[in-house]
């Protein structure tokens, strides 16, 4: 009877290993399924607060409304050129600002006599409001594309400086002191140790670079656009349209959400070192 023990143990182990796919697999799929709940319960409310008859739904309207203005914008060809024209401006910009913001960012970080020269002008631009930009980039600029990708690309530009300096200048000396015992050179030092210690500062810092590309695209597209989602906002306040103001809303809540998870799951395999307490809780 004792000698089965261990056999009886090893195959409830095997069971249990066997079983635990099941759950894990289930909770992968509930997992993106919880982010939705919370805007679901929203709209479904909502909905229902204008169906029972406690609100006209004319300012505010329901999701009903706003879905139906989205189909109309579909099918009438329209919604895919605004998306379009929004999407290429926020990607440019973003490509520019995330350029400009390393570099100067990772210079600033790795050279002190750098950072005392870049940083206190750095800092005092930052403070400046978006919309205090857009008379000088028409002035110098014009109204036409370049003066939009010139202010989104701003809006990039000063969250991925901020967050390639700190990261840098936040990596622990003496990790750095283990480099220079090995003698790394320059290069091998960057590659081995600040690099993979600055990248998950840095996939953040380009999370919330994108966040402020999608808020300036709308300022941007005050600029003269006769295209684009920020556009479709200022059209549809100038005609009296609410649901089709909430709808640019809501698609751009959606285009910033995917974006900003396709960063996510491209920065996965340069992170999957880390064993950080949101990844062990499958946060």
């Amino acid at each position: 009877m004792i000698s089965d023990a261990p056999v009886l143990q090893q195959s409830s182990e095997q069971a249990e290993s066997t079983a635990a796919p099941a759950p894990s697999r289930l909770a992968r799929y509930a997992r993106p399924m919880l982010g939705i709940l919370l805007p679901l319960i929203l709209a479904v409310g909502w909905e229902l607060v204008v169906w029972l008859g406690y609100s006209n739904g004319r300012l505010v309207p329901p999701p009903s409304r706003i879905f139906a203005t989205i189909l109309e914008l579909a099918r009438s060809g329209e919604l895919a050129r605004h998306i379009a024209a929004t999407l290429w401006r926020v990607g440019l910009g973003f490509a520019f600002g995330v350029v400009a913001g390393t570099a100067l960012g990772a210079i600033s970080g790795y050279w002190s006599l750098a950072r005392r020269l870049l940083d206190p002008t750095v800092q005092a631009l930052r403070a400046i409001p978006s919309l205090a930009w857009v008379p000088l980039f028409i002035l110098w600029l014009g109204i036409f594309e370049t003066s939009k990708i010139a202010l989104i690309a701003v809006g990039v530009f000063f969250p991925v400086y901020l967050g390639v300096m700190g990261a840098i200048l936040s990596v622990d000396r003496k990790v750095v002191e283990v480099g220079r015992v090995f003698r790394l050179s320059g290069p091998a030092m960057i590659r081995r140790i600040l690099l993979p210690a600055v990248l998950p500062a840095y996939v953040v810092s380009l999370r919330v670079g994108l966040g402020l590309g999608w808020m300036f695209v709308v300022a941007a597209e005050l600029i003269g656009a006769s295209e684009g989602l920020g556009y479709l906002l200022l059209d549809g306040q100038q005609l009296g349209k609410p649901a089709q103001i909430l709808a640019a809303i809501v698609i751009f809540a959606i285009l910033g959400k995917l974006t900003d998870w396709l960063i996510e799951v491209a920065a996965l395999p340069f992170l999957s070192w880390q064993d950080a307490f949101g990844r062990a809780k499958g946060a």
